[in-house]
Parts: C-alpha cells; structure tokens; sequence
C-alpha cells in the first residue's frame, strides 16, 4: 500500500511540474525566419565577388547557429542605394521571411593603382520586415571600430559582418524592447 501512495505522489508532482513548465513558456518563441541577398560588393569587380559572398555568409550562419532563428538565402544581388519596397514584399512572401536584410561590403580603395585594395571593409545593412518597411540599419567599420591593420580580407568581411549583425540587433532592442531578437 505505502509503494501504491508513494507512487501516486511522485507522479502527481512530475504532472504538476511539467503543467507549470508548460504554462512558462512564452507564445512568442516562434522562429524567426530572415532572408539575406547577396551583398553588393564596391567596387564591382567579379574577381572579389565569389569570395566576399562566402565569407559574408560564413560570417552569417555563425552568427545564427547560436540564436533561435533560422537563415535564409537569396542568391540575388537587390541595390543597396535603390532598394524596391514591392521586390521585399514579393521575396519574403516566396520564401515565407520574416525579415528580409539588404547588404553593401566596401572595401577600402588604397594607392593610385586601379586594383590596390586594404583589407579594411565597411559593412552595411539594411534591416526590413515582410511589408517592405525599413526597421533599421547600421554599418561597421573593422579600421575604426576595431582597429585591424593586419589580417586577411576574409576575417575582415567575416568580423564586419558580425559588427553590423549585433549593430542590428542592438538597434532592435532600442527600437522595440519588448520584440523577440534576431
């Protein structure tokens, strides 16, 4: 009998337990689903294109595999400058996006030769929602904000990259403290 009572109450507190972990949990933990275009690389040069792309996503999918979030890609080049509210819409309504975000990598033009770059980059982005609006954007230095004189080009995409991913999302945060991050 004592075996009987004793097994009731444990499962007794393990439902009530797993009843009130339940009720803890918040109906806004939905994955968000955030669409990035190719970045426009300046100056236009095919040769740096391949590379700056993988880099730039590389920098990406390690910035996301720690959130909640999930990624998408879009292998399309849209204008930075020029941006069309209704190619956002139509692209996050294909790929069922959230959040759609336009990039720009510039790299730092050095010496009067026509193809003498740094490795410093300027990385920009856009943030919009599913409507097309613009939420937010930012940039990231990596000479002025981190100082890097050495190092390869690649760390530098990769390292602007993650400035201007945590630029956007601190912006998030001041702009609608309560809306789930990025």
């Amino acid at each position: 009998m004592k075996k009987i009572i004793f097994f009731t109450a444990v499962t007794t507190f393990l439902f009530i337990g797993l009843t009130s972990v339940k009720a803890q949990k918040n109906t806004d933990d939905k994955i968000k689903k955030v669409l990035y275009f190719n970045p426009e690389v300046e100056p236009d040069i095919d040769e740096i294109k391949d590379p700056t792309n993988n880099a730039f996503f590389d920098a990406v999918t390690d910035n996301f595999s720690g959130r909640r979030n999930k990624m998408l890609r879009a292998e399309v080049q849209v204008s930075f400058d020029s941006i069309d509210k209704q190619t956002i819409v139509d692209y996050c309504l294909n790929n069922d996006a959230d959040f759609a975000i336009v990039s720009k990598v510039r790299y730092f033009k050095v010496g009067f030769g026509k193809y003498v770059f740094s490795n410093q980059v300027v990385v920009s982005m856009k943030l919009f929602g599913a409507d097309g609006n613009l939420v937010t954007e930012t940039d990231h230095d990596t000479y002025r904000k981190n100082m890097r004189l050495l190092g390869s080009t690649t760390n530098s995409v990769k390292i602007g990259t993650e400035g201007a991913i945590k630029g956007i999302i601190k912006k998030l945060r001041k702009l609608k403290p309560t809306e789930a991050e990025l």
